[in-house]
């Protein structure tokens, strides 16, 4: 598998890369000093999994993950237990604590294996994306998103019980969405195709479709038109 390592401090990567020469199925691609140099290399390298230092000089561990379009495997490292607690409730595979324990290493690495399987290492894996609403963030399988929603320059994600609201267009997020997948119904909605549960025609020719969760929304009658296409009705 192919990792990158983040951190602003040059021993610390130091030692984290020797650590991981001892393991024969990683190989570090690469390294970066900050969240802008980490912002290139994960997009020109497509690692398998980053090591990522939650607090750097300038932005954040956590702001990085927002400029990504598709995640790969994060295992944040941090010296603070409050921000590995918090790496949790983001979702992250895992946390590091410094100075890096071999034990928990083989622990984290171990995640990262059941998560990118030999035969998906750098292919195939399921896209993931990272959502944040103030003080709370989610890395999540973007397939686990029922439903995208307009507000304004904002945009409602429904996924699970959560509804956070992130500071992205519909327009920018349907851009980066698989259209196998995801389906425009209006200039408000996109929604994930696997979670319609059932489509209602009404009098004037659309539709209301009922996702996943008791959730509707009504679909004009020239997208149901493309919408039955799409699903072969």
């Amino acid at each position: 598998m192919k990792a990158l390592v983040v951190d602003d401090e040059r021993l610390a990567r130091s030692g984290l890369r020797r650590l991981l020469s001892s393991y024969d199925d990683v190989m570090v691609v690469g390294e970066a000093a900050n969240a802008d140099e980490a912002l290139t290399q994960i997009r020109r390298l497509q690692p398998d999994v980053v090591f990522l230092d939650v607090e750097m000089p300038g932005r954040s561990g956590l702001e990085l993950l927002e400029d990504l379009e598709d995640l790969p495997a994060v295992i944040f490292t941090t010296a603070y237990q409050e921000y590995a607690v918090r790496a949790f409730e983001v979702n992250a595979l895992d946390y590091l604590l410094k100075p890096i324990a071999a034990e928990r290493l083989d622990a984290a690495l171990d995640k990262v294996r059941k998560l990118v399987g030999p035969k998906d290492a750098g292919h195939g894996r399921k896209q993931r994306v990272f959502l944040r609403e103030g003080e709370r963030c989610w890395i999540i399988a973007i397939e686990e998103i029922r439903l995208l929603e307009s507000e304004g320059n904002y945009t409602r994600v429904y996924f699970a019980d959560n509804r956070p609201l992130i500071y992205k267009s519909l327009n920018a997020l349907e851009a980066t969405l698989d259209p196998t997948i995801f389906f425009r119904t209006s200039r408000s909605h996109i929604v994930n195709l696997r979670d319609i549960q059932s489509l209602e025609p009404q009098a004037e020719g659309g539709l209301v479709a009922t996702l996943t969760g008791e959730l509707k929304i009504g679909i004009s009658r020239r997208q149901a038109r493309k919408l039955r296409e799409v699903m072969s009705l």
